[in-house]
């Protein structure tokens, strides 16, 4: 059975695509982009595992949901595990896909990989490549502007400036003692919130 690591999810969120989204953050990275704001999310080790089945059925069981961003970690890196979960909902609803990764297409479209060539026919939206702080424009749902967005369906491409020049949007869930920052940061924005909640711990989005 493959099993999905899971950093961290968030059952309902509007910031990170259009509509009402599920977001899943897989756990591991093999990269480390210099001011990656989830350093707690890259290191390759079990955090929550969980069966692909499993988890779409609760994704299944969230009313009026449009979509589902995927990231991370690097979710490349469990592309087995996504294919089984990816399979399992588009079988019973037609829920669009938008998932990040530190890879560009290109990297991932020579790489041989039956899961990984599987899972792309099935991504709405691919935001691709590493994350760098300098080049951080604040704009839109790229972490920054060497990253691309791939319309790989037609089905968002009527809302490409909200991808590439959209206003960045965040949204602060609490987890207990931890707040989950969901979305795309914009600049300064950990600051400030650092600068608020003091020593809280904060459990990050990252941006690639």
């Amino acid at each position: 059975m493959t099993l999905l690591n899971i950093a961290e999810i968030c059952t309902t969120t509007q910031t990170l695509g259009p509509g009402k989204r599920f977001v899943i953050w897989l756990q591991g990275c093999c990269f480390r982009c210099p001011q990656c704001v989830s350093p707690d999310w890259i290191p390759q080790k079990p955090a929550h595992l969980i069966d692909p089945v499993r988890l779409g059925e609760l994704i299944l069981s969230i009313p009026d949901l449009e979509g589902l961003t995927i990231s991370g970690g690097e979710p490349m890196l469990q592309a087995k595990g996504l294919l089984e979960l990816f399979t399992y909902l588009r079988q019973r609803r037609e829920l669009s896909i938008i998932c990040y990764s530190g890879f560009t297409l290109e990297q991932l479209c020579t790489k041989s990989s039956l899961a990984i060539d599987s899972i792309l026919a099935m991504i709405d939206v691919l935001i691709d490549g590493q994350y760098i702080a300098e080049l951080d424009d604040n704009l839109g749902l790229r972490g920054s502007s060497n990253q691309v967005v791939h319309f790989l369906s037609s089905h968002y491409i009527s809302q490409v400036d909200m991808f590439t020049k959209g206003k960045r949007n965040v949204e602060i869930h609490l987890l207990g003692e931890q707040a989950l920052l969901v979305g795309v940061p914009p600049q300064n924005f950990i600051n400030q919130f650092h600068a608020i909640v003091g020593g809280e711990q904060v459990v990050h989005q990252k941006k690639d």
